[in-house]
């Protein structure tokens, strides 16, 4: 199922399940909220799940994000957010 993404749709997965907000994964990817949103909406239907946790877990059993991932040094500068313990 995971295939059926576009490589942006991919990279917006990826953010949300590492618990990146909507307007953060905007930030990181310098794309418009609204733009994210709409990724996410299409990732989500193609995924057929209507819950992030359910695509945080779908993410990684497709390989789209590992357990032990983190976002990146650029990513935590663009998206704004503060060493939370987990990212």
């Amino acid at each position: 199922m995971a295939t059926q993404l576009t490589p942006r749709e991919r990279q917006v997965v990826r953010l949300l399940s590492l618990g990146c907000t909507v307007r953060e994964a905007a930030k990181v990817l310098r794309l418009a909220p609204s733009t994210v949103d709409n990724h996410k909406a299409k990732a989500m239907s193609k995924l057929r799940t209507n819950k992030v946790a359910l695509l945080t877990r779908l993410a990684i059993r497709d390989r789209i994000s590992k357990l032990n991932d983190r976002l990146t040094a650029q990513e935590k500068r663009r998206s704004g957010r503060k060493n939370d313990g987990w990212n």
